[in-house]
């Protein structure tokens, strides 16, 4: 089958999350943090970071089990899919040197601090290898699925036990956050990545247009199914003595996981409407030069004027024209990159 242009549009509308997230986190001023408006926005802000590791987990399967098709071996197919969860480790250490070259700090813990790309990285690989512990697709499937439940449940004991402060810091930033060292963990970020695993190892069964349309019926059903339940367990008494809902409770990492595996029909029906180019396509494509080239900008030195000084509806108009800048930004890069490649600009009617 062709490239599924919806996983593209919903890689679109995350990096507008995220762009949303970081904007308003940085130059929204204090006293407008207090808002209802503010609030919301920062619940949907929730939701970039999953949903770039979900997304990141349906391509891994989607791409191994399309160099199957071609005639690479499970062997080969999963050492692609290893390689590039360490390609994308190794590039989360080059942006934090980028970062501290243009704002400076600490050098440590600069380049140290775990970041988004950190925690992809190495879900991949583990997703890599969970993927090639199967020999079916289903088998796969269910290696996938068994890794993200143990993560997700693992995830308040982890934080919890008082066994990480005997590690080096840098590998305990990885498991618990800490401040000032990252927002991101493995525990429980990571098991968003093989959820995608499964759904994408689902899709990737599919050979026609009706099979793909059928397999996103099931996924809104199981999608609603799982969101539902996790809400509804959220009511029921902890079985862990300590854990917080917003931050460790297996309950709104479910409830996040429903949510994004509902969000593929939608994306899917919405495409299926509207058919054609699409700007949240693109936008998509370019998800990681978007996040490389907008983190520095928001949050660095060059942005320091408006840090924490806008009213909030300031800065929804900022983060709009600023979403409006990293497309433009994004289709400059294409045009360098076309450039590069032919040897000559094609005329602009041809992008």
């Amino acid at each position: 089958m062709n490239r599924r242009g919806y996983l593209d549009w919903l890689r679109g509308i995350s990096v507008l999350i995220m762009i949303e997230a970081h904007t308003l986190d940085a130059w929204t001023r204090l006293a407008d943090r207090k808002s209802a408006l503010y609030g919301w926005a920062m619940i949907v802000a929730g939701f970039a970071a999953p949903s770039f590791l979900f997304l990141a987990g349906v391509a891994l399967a989607l791409g191994a089990g399309s160099r199957l098709r071609r005639g690479r071996t499970d062997a080969e197919a999963a050492a692609l899919a290893r390689r590039r969860g360490l390609q994308i480790f190794g590039l989360a250490f080059l942006f934090r040197l980028q970062s501290w070259v243009i704002s400076g700090g600490d050098p440590a813990q600069a380049l140290l601090k775990v970041d988004i790309l950190n925690v992809m990285g190495l879900s991949m690989l583990a997703a890599a290898i969970l993927w090639s512990l199967g020999r079916r697709r289903w088998d796969r499937a269910a290696w996938m699925i068994a890794g993200t439940v143990v993560v997700a449940m693992l995830t308040p004991i982890v934080r919890a036990t008082p066994l990480l402060s005997l590690l080096p810091g840098p590998i305990e930033w990885y498991l618990r956050p800490i401040p000032g060292r990252g927002t991101f963990t493995l525990f429980p970020w990571a098991a968003f990545l093989p959820a995608g695993g499964a759904v994408g190892l689902w899709l990737d069964g599919t050979r026609t247009p009706s099979e793909e349309r059928r397999v996103n019926l099931a996924l809104a059903a199981t999608g609603l199914v799982l969101a539902v339940s996790a809400y509804a367990a959220s009511f029921l008494p902890p079985i862990y003595a300590q854990t917080s809902f917003w931050t460790t409770s297996p309950t709104f990492f479910f409830l996040r996981l429903g949510i994004l595996v509902a969000s593929l029909p939608l994306a899917y029906a919405w495409n299926a409407l509207w058919p054609g180019r699409s700007v949240l396509q693109e936008l998509g494509r370019a998800s990681l030069f978007v996040y490389w080239i907008h983190v520095e900008l928001v949050y660095g030195v060059l942005s320091g004027p408006v840090h924490k000084r806008l009213p909030l509806d300031a800065a929804l108009v900022a983060f709009a024209l600023f979403s409006v800048a990293m497309f433009g930004a994004a289709k400059f890069r294409d045009r360098i990159v076309e450039w590069w490649n032919t040897g000559r600009l094609q005329p602009s009617g041809a992008l």
